[in-house]
């Protein structure tokens, strides 16, 4: 497997021989990462020398074990790695690789000229198969430059369509605010590996349906999603609901029946609520995030069970595992990456484009939309239970309403109060009086809306008016008085003074 040639010699050879223009390596700042893996050191040089002439950020590893191990550290694109190498082979390398990292791309080199393995590799997603020794040595240039230039078009691709995504709605998560911007875009970042993920906001933020975003938007989505309630189980039968039973085990078990854990295999068990799991029980859980296998309650027999773990929480875990009442050990094992869903009352100006999507969905085919002063009540009141209130207060007023504009005595008690006492942004000049100094901080908030609004739907005034909840002859008026691109003309309606 050695190669007749110094690695001075290479390197100078490999330099020479470089031609890709220095701006396509570093095209939008994005430098890809070669991992070269084989047990001898001549070869990982050349590699290395060849792959930084072609503008690659290089690393190496002597085996297979410790490539894993710089996998799970930092970023790799492409990975480089003989096939015959002492305790884990290229073949098993790689199908560790794919199943961790399936987007990671596994070319592979051979030195015994064996079509059969290469052609297996192939079969368990190696990009391609090189045989060595490499002669000419332009042979490997080629092929590692091809490599990157799929490399570099899958990421832009992945970059096009993650801000496409970022730019819309995704499974129910609306808005415009940085907050949730930043949530779609740890989803797009995410949804295409198996790490774990703990999930935290108050009640009624959204936390299952960034679960769902998270499993079905990836390559996991042909794959079972299981979402288990830990608050609604019942703490003597949380044990049998997660790990399943045998028939006999206890009384009542009258058949056998598969737990949570083994109907997610292959997918995603969701964990909503995960901090009101008993102490006796995370341990339990914690054991089988350790050994990936249950244990039927009445069975002594261990079933191995591989599923990507998301976890859910309302409360604080940092402080609680501080407080004995949650185990440090899992808190560490669920928080590998924490998405945190900022409640509604700090993202207000997403209010309106939520309201919009939740009236499409609540009545079909009807064209009802939120007075003015309907949707200053909404932009005041502080909503404790979040998006999940704002749907249900919108569906009370569309089953209660008899109109296509819904009016401020279409709301539940509790907002029109809300609005009556002058509490939350109510209290801040909804009625735009130049002399109070906090009418300012509305201007803001409606501006903003406005803004992101019309960027959204790129320019319509119809669909933006809509989704405000105002007329377009107001629109037009708000459009003039903010000085938002598109608001030159003359507005469609006479009743403009």
């Amino acid at each position: 497997m050695s190669q007749n040639l110094s690695t001075q010699n290479l390197s100078k050879d490999a330099s020479a021989k470089s031609d890709l223009p220095k701006s396509e390596s570093t095209k939008n700042d994005f430098r890809i990462r070669l991992l070269v893996v084989d047990d001898e050191q001549t070869i990982r040089r050349l590699c290395i020398t060849v792959g930084e002439a072609l503008g690659l950020v290089c690393l190496e590893a002597e085996s297979g074990e410790a490539a894993l191990g710089l996998l799970e550290e930092q970023p790799i694109h492409m990975v480089l790695t003989d096939m015959v190498m002492p305790r884990m082979t290229g073949i098993e390398f790689l199908e560790q690789a794919k199943r961790v990292h399936p987007r990671i791309e596994v070319a592979v080199m051979t030195g015994h000229g064996s079509v059969e393995t290469a052609v297996q590799a192939m079969k368990l997603g190696a990009y391609d198969y090189i045989a060595k020794p490499f002669s000419p040595l332009d042979e490997l240039r080629l092929f590692l430059r091809r490599m990157a230039d799929k490399v570099r078009l899958v990421e832009e691709n992945l970059y096009l369509r993650e801000r496409s995504e970022t730019e819309s709605s995704l499974h129910g998560i609306i808005g415009n605010s940085t907050g949730i911007q930043n949530v779609l875009r740890l989803i797009s970042r995410l949804k295409d590996t198996r790490t774990p993920v703990l999930i935290s906001g108050e009640s009624g933020t959204g936390k299952e349906l960034v679960a769902r975003a998270l499993h079905f938007r990836g390559t996991m989505a042909n794959r079972p999603f299981v979402a288990v309630d830990c608050g609604s189980l019942v703490p003597t039968l949380i044990e049998s609901e997660l790990f399943g039973y045998e028939k006999g085990a206890f009384t009542g078990a009258l058949r056998s029946k598969q737990g949570l854990l083994q109907s997610a295999d292959t997918g995603t068990i969701f964990l909503d609520e995960v901090g009101e799991l008993p102490l006796e029980m995370q341990a339990k859980l914690l054991r089988f995030l350790q050994e990936k296998e249950v244990r039927p309650v009445g069975s002594n027999q261990k079933v191995k069970v591989d599923v990507r773990i998301m976890a859910a929480t309302n409360r604080d875990l940092d402080a609680e595992y501080k407080k004995g009442t949650f185990r440090k050990d899992l808190y560490f094992r669920l928080n590998v990456v924490t998405i945190s869903l900022p409640p509604l009352r700090e993202r207000r100006s997403d209010i309106p484009v939520l309201s919009a999507f939740f009236l499409e969905r609540l009545a079909p085919g009807r064209s009802v939309r939120i007075s003015s002063d309907g949707m200053k009540a909404l932009l005041a009141y502080e909503w404790p239970g979040n998006v999940r209130e704002l749907e249900n207060c919108l569906e009370r007023a569309v089953a209660l309403g008899d109109q296509s504009v819904i009016e401020v005595k279409d709301l539940p008690p509790t907002i029109v109060q809300s609005e009556i006492r002058g509490e939350g942004l109510g209290s801040q000049g909804f009625s735009g009086h130049a002399s109070d100094p906090r009418a300012t901080d509305l201007e803001d908030i409606e501006r903003a809306t406005i803004e992101r609004v019309f960027s959204q739907v790129k320019g319509d005034k119809a669909v933006a008016g809509k989704m405000l909840g105002i007329s377009r002859a107001t629109l037009y008026r708000k459009l003039k008085r903010y000085n938002i691109s598109g608001g030159e003309g003359t507005p469609p309606s006479t009743t403009l003074q």
